[in-house]
Formats: C-alpha cells, sequence, structure tokens
C-alpha cells in the first residue's frame, strides 16, 4: 500500500491538516481504514518525519519502522537546505547524486523546457510544498528529537551517502535516539535514495525485516 498524503497527486483535504499531529493521526486512520496490522511502515524524508512520529504516539500499532533520510531533527552544525527558497531546475542536484536522472525522475517523462509542462509542474509542486510548509518549515523541527525514545519498532534507517539535503550525519542522530534501529549506508545515491537505489533500499529493506 502506497498512500498519497493530501497535497499531493490526487489526494486532497489538506486544508483540514493544520500540524504534525493533525498529519500523525491521519495517517494511523489511514492504516485503521485499510485494515492494516502491525504492517512495516516505511517513509521517505517527510514521510519518514511522519513515520517516526506514528511509531513514537502509536508504539504498540507500529512493530516494524524503515525511514529513509527522513526529516524532523535539526543539528545546528548541519544546518538542512531550504527546498522551499529552491527553483525547479536546481531540485534535481538538491535531491539526486545523478543530477541527469534525478531530472527524468522528476519530470516523469515531461519535458522542464516545455512552458506547459513547467506550468503544471509548478502548480503541482505548490501544492505539495504547501502541505510540507505546514511541518518542515521554516525548519523541521516539531519536537521528533524528544519522542523518538519512544519508538519500540524494529527500525531500519537507510541514507543515501551523497545526500546534499539532509546531510548523512543526521542517520547517526536517529540511530542514537532509536533503541532497536540500524542504520545502512547507500553509495552513489542522494537525499531520494528509494527512487535512485530501489533495489538497495529493498535489499536493506528484507535484510533487516
Amino acid at each position: 500500500m502506497a498512500p498519497l498524503l493530501p497535497g499531493y497527486g490526487q489526494s486532497t483535504g489538506e486544508d483540514g491538516l493544520r500540524d504534525m499531529l493533525d498529519i500523525t493521526l491521519h495517517t494511523l486512520d489511514v492504516l485503521e481504514a485499510l485494515k492494516l496490522k502491525k504492517p512495516i511502515v516505511v517513509g521517505h524524508s517527510m514521510g519518514g518525519m511522519i513515520a517516526a512520529e506514528m511509531a513514537a504516539i502509536a508504539h504498540t500499532e507500529i512493530a516494524r519502522l524503515c525511514l529513509l533520510a527522513p526529516a524532523g531533527l535539526w543539528l545546528d552544525d548541519h544546518p538542512i537546505a531550504d527546498i522551499f527558497a529552491k527553483l525547479p531546475y536546481e531540485l534535481p542536484g538538491l535531491l539526486f547524486h545523478d543530477a541527469e536522472a534525478g531530472q527524468k525522475l522528476l519530470a516523469s517523462g515531461g519535458n522542464m523546457e516545455d512552458p506547459e509542462f513547467l506550468k503544471q509542474f509548478l502548480v503541482m509542486n505548490a501544492r505539495r510544498l504547501g502541505m510540507a510548509g505546514k511541518i518542515l518549515f521554516p525548519i523541521p523541527d516539531r519536537g521528533l528529537a524528544q519522542r523518538l525514545h519512544r519508538i519500540t519498532a524494529k527500525t531500519l534507517i537507510v541514507w543515501g551517502r551523497e545526500d546534499v539535503l539532509i546531510p548523512p550525519v543526521y542517520g547517526d542522530a536517529f540511530k542514537k535516539a532509536i533503541s532497536k534501529s540500524r542504520l545502512v549506508r547507500i553509495a552513489k545515491a542522494g537525499h531520494a535514495v528509494g527512487q535512485e537505489k530501489p533495489a538497495a533500499v529493498l535489499k536493506a529493506i528484507r535484510d533487516h525485516f
């Protein structure tokens, strides 16, 4: 199951979600609606932040957790780039180790130089950033660091070695805070590690769980 957050793709309802708690409880409600009992919960970036919050709040409901380069922490010595200030042409280099391949993945077969495609991309991106801004802007610190100790799920943390958006040092911070966790770093992968190296990510999940 791969539910889209409200505000992403054709998923709506983002106006009714105000903050981190609303979003976390909404996603737990999705698990219940799908009748999923103790699933492996996997989340990437902001989704990883939400997944970690779910596992901290409802730790008896989630036994296995996979966090792919999750957001949610802030280290003063390693600031996270402000993605809200970036232009579309800057995103591939920020999200992918291979920026050229990343541009193709982001465009999903479209052409960023086509004005009509770019207009549609900007509209979709504005909706996504509007939703993401509720918990990531101006910095992604919403108190998750104080709740990570509540996570009892067996946890796999995966990070791209070349992540320039959220530096790999954050992987060590998550590992230190979550008791039953393992950190795996994947070579030649940026922040979008699941898109860039899907086979390696799936192998890490299978090996761990």
